[in-house]
């Protein structure tokens, strides 16, 4: 899922700076993973992967990931909603009030559309549906839209939003879509105890993350995270080498060396500073 490839994902585990795990991920879904908030203990992840997924017989098809959710007619009761925050993002959020339905969210470009139904409706629980259209990060700032339906630590709405690792309530079905821009879109699907649910869910061509005989396990979140990345802030080191620092680079360049460039990475007489380029070396002569 996701881009399509396999993916090592490896991590020093220390959980005060909330590294917690590692994995090997293909297509479709996970190899082998580790999570373990509790202790500081590493772990070892060993998988057997395909050298060629695009050549597997079950690859993925590609996705419109906005097809199901354009088709979708907004549903009254939308302004009933409330901002909460995700990791310093702010997120527009609609409470599930009742055992099963659908249910619209909206922000900026992105509308998120979800349809469910609960195995059974906990007072003491309580499920939101997520949207959020912006841009994400403090120095280096990317721009994603997402569509989350997640469990809130308590039954305070003011909660909504902050981290969650166990939940009580099962789903009997699920299906989340979204408007996205663009796609590049990956799916989470995550139990409690922070476990994955590899072949528990699916996504359909139209764009739908959707269960296949219900969740097995009480529900955290199923999210869709979807990057854009034409719309993501210029790299701050790249914005300042554009400037003063761009032309004493140059000078000095001129004057102690020469450029060096790949093939293909030098598309005018413009430094590397103002194109941009992937790849760029010099060599002192």
């Amino acid at each position: 899922m996701g881009m399509g490839v396999n993916l090592l994902s490896a991590n020093t585990h220390n959980t005060t700076s909330a590294m917690t795990g590692s994995g090997l991920f293909t297509p479709e879904g996970p190899a082998a993973y580790h999570y373990d908030s509790a202790t500081e203990e590493g772990c070892l992840l060993l998988a057997e992967l395909s050298a060629h997924p695009r050549l597997s017989p079950t690859y993925p098809p590609a996705v419109n990931w906005s097809l199901h959710a354009t088709s979708i007619e907004k549903l009254p009761g939308e302004n009933n909603t409330f901002s909460g925050t995700v990791r310093k993002d702010i997120f527009t959020f609609r409470e599930l009030r009742h055992k099963d339905g659908n249910c619209t969210v909206c922000q900026g470009d992105l509308c998120c559309h979800l349809v469910y139904q609960m195995s059974n409706k906990r007072r003491d629980e309580v499920y939101v549906l997520g949207a959020f259209d912006g841009l994400h990060g403090s120095l280096i700032k990317y721009h994603w839209q997402i569509c989350t339906l997640l469990k809130c630590p308590s039954t305070n709405l003011s909660t909504c939003g902050q981290p969650v690792e166990t939940a009580q309530t099962k789903f009997d079905m699920f299906s989340l879509s979204g408007t996205f821009g663009t796609s590049y879109v990956f799916p989470e699907v995550l139990y409690s105890g922070v476990q994955l649910a590899p072949g528990e869910f699916e996504v359909l061509r139209n764009g739908r993350l959707k269960s296949k005989h219900g969740t097995s396990k009480p529900l955290i979140t199923a999210t869709l995270f979807g990057r854009l990345y034409g719309k993501d802030q210029p790299h701050p080191l790249r914005i300042s080498l554009t400037s003063n620092s761009a032309v004493a680079l140059i000078l000095h360049l001129l004057v102690h060396g020469r450029w060096v460039l790949g093939p293909g990475h030098f598309t005018s007489n413009l430094p590397y500073t103002t194109q941009y380029s992937n790849t760029f070396s010099w060599v002192y002569g």
